[in-house]
């Protein structure tokens, strides 16, 4: 992506610091989030507009407090630190931080005085996220105050010489209406870039990427049939045509009709050649008795593989597998290393074995599920493709809670199925980011008729989101609910009680493990 201005973000570990790479690719600007410790020289060659520190739960004093190669700052680039990244600056360049006498969490009023480039557009008050522990009591040489709050003097920062900008508040989140305003007066008044990140243009330097590396190579598709995979299959398709294989496995834990929905696409709607292989015996026997969710998800990698190998030397060779990655998985699965801890394995990233036979690619591994979104649209790809909603790369084994058996499957698969149709009927499924029903092997005590029945306790997860880094449960009308329950406990034999799940995420986590 030579041609495209491009921001780097040093991560260190602050739970929204993927919210600063969204908020700036919406923008048009690419972003990346990049190891905090990324040697200046590396970051030189890469040769970012811009460089922004992201927060983090360190202390700077602290004795392995992360902190970025000193040698950024005679790079000639701007930078902007965000909490954290203002306190690293302020430490590295000689000024000072201490522990506050009082945190400051939450909203607060930022009093502006300087509206010549950050703040261009605001009046002197604006409202602003703190959430920090330490403050710098004195700057380092060459900077001043442009804006303070009552308790932070130095709430936002300038060195206007080098270019060097540090906020105290979190300007990534909604809680600051007009954050995103600041950072766009950053990436377009102080760094000059352009606005040049688009899908229309990703595919073109997508399909010269793949042709490059690809040649005249076997390419062999993990097609799932949900976006991403999907998407995956039709860019690479559109590179390298019939040089591309789609593999569908039915492992025993897909979603009702999926199979069916799956071939009528790619085989009959898009013309893709697709080999189809029911193996679901062979999963569900190696999930037999499983019932951490690290190890269902490991498992199902391995097995994932398997199937590929034994299908390259059957239908093959093939030299290079796709597959739909996204950069949430990646971040997500902690293969940046930043300091943030791994929240879960996905299957088509820290599932894979670290020695495979194949070269991997991975078209998607830089976008978000919005871009995909946009970039499936302009592939061609259906509406019943696009706008379906996001399905675990692990299948219904991730919603089925301890050991994955025949009976679970059945009831999550039914569930989730009743889920959907009832969200169609009352014109809520495309307004809403994710919805499925979780079962487990907790049980509660029913009345069916006039007997006394024990059977399962099914949840359903309703959730709203724009990337799936963070997501809101759904305030869904009680009437849908209603509907809903009725349907589960009447319609799927052993089931006795439906919940609904509030838990936004954070806290937790979308899928349940």
């Amino acid at each position: 992506m030579e041609d495209v201005d491009k921001v780097l973000i040093l991560d260190f570990g602050a739970q929204y610091a993927h919210l600063i790479a969204r908020r700036i690719r919406e923008c048009r600007v690419y972003s990346e989030l990049i190891p905090y410790n990324t040697k200046a020289e590396d970051i030189s060659k890469i040769k970012p507009k811009a460089l922004i520190l992201s927060g983090g739960p360190a202390s700077v004093y602290d004795k392995a407090a992360p902190l970025p190669d000193q040698a950024i700052y005679d790079l000639g680039i701007p930078i902007l630190g965000i909490c954290y990244g203002l306190q690293i600056i302020v430490h590295q360049l000689g000024g000072e931080v201490v522990r506050a006498n009082k945190r400051e969490y939450g909203k607060a009023t930022l009093n502006i005085t300087d509206t010549s480039d950050i703040f261009k557009g605001f009046k002197p008050k604006a409202v602003c996220w703190m959430s920090h522990g330490d403050r710098a009591t004195k700057l380092p040489i060459g900077f001043k105050s442009i804006a303070h709050t009552d308790n932070s003097p130095y709430a936002a920062i300038r060195d206007k010489a080098r270019k060097i900008y540090a906020l105290q508040f979190h300007p990534e989140v909604s809680h600051t209406p007009r954050g995103k305003k600041i950072l766009r007066n950053f990436l377009f008044e102080v760094c000059k870039c352009k606005a040049s990140w688009e899908m229309p243009s990703f595919i073109e330097r997508s399909i010269e990427e793949i042709r490059a590396k690809v040649g005249s190579e076997r390419v062999l598709c993990a097609l799932s049939g949900g976006i991403d995979s999907s998407t995956t299959a039709a860019l690479i398709h559109k590179a390298v045509g019939d040089q591309l294989t789609c593999i569908f496995v039915d492992h025993g834990l897909l979603r009702k009709g999926e199979a069916d929905e799956v071939i009528r696409t790619f085989r009959d709607t898009l013309g893709i050649r697709l080999i189809t292989i029911n193996a679901s015996k062979r999963f569900l026997d190696r999930l037999k008795g499983v019932v951490d969710p690290e190890e269902k998800r490991k498992i199902i990698g391995e097995e994932f593989l398997n199937v590929f190998t034994e299908a390259s030397i059957k239908y093959g060779p093939f030299k290079w597998l796709a597959q739909g990655t996204l950069y949430p998985d990646v971040i997500e699965s902690a293969a940046n290393q930043s300091p943030a801890s791994k929240i879960k394995t996905h299957h088509n990233v820290g599932g894979l074995p670290e020695q495979i036979e194949f070269k991997l690619l991975e078209p998607l591994r830089d976008l978000y599920k919005d871009e995909v979104r946009r970039l499936a649209t302009l592939l061609g790809l259906p509406d019943r493709i696009v706008k379906r909603h996001p399905f675990p790369g692990p299948g219904l084994a991730v919603r089925v809670i301890g050991e994955v058996t025949e009976e679970k499957l059945q009831v999550c698969r039914e569930a989730s199925s009743i889920v959907e149709e009832e969200l169609q009927k009352h014109n809520l499924y495309d307004k809403v980011w994710q919805a499925f029903a979780v079962v487990g092997d907790d049980k509660a005590v029913g009345v069916l008729g006039d007997a006394r029945s024990y059977g399962y306790i099914v949840s359903v997860r309703i959730v709203q989101s724009s990337d799936a880094m963070t997501a809101d449960w759904v305030k869904l009308p009680y009437r849908v609910l209603e509907r809903i329950s009725s349907r589960i406990t009447n319609e799927i034999p052993g089931v006795t009680w439906v919940t609904y799940v509030i838990s936004s995420k954070p806290p937790a986590t979308i899928e349940p493990q």
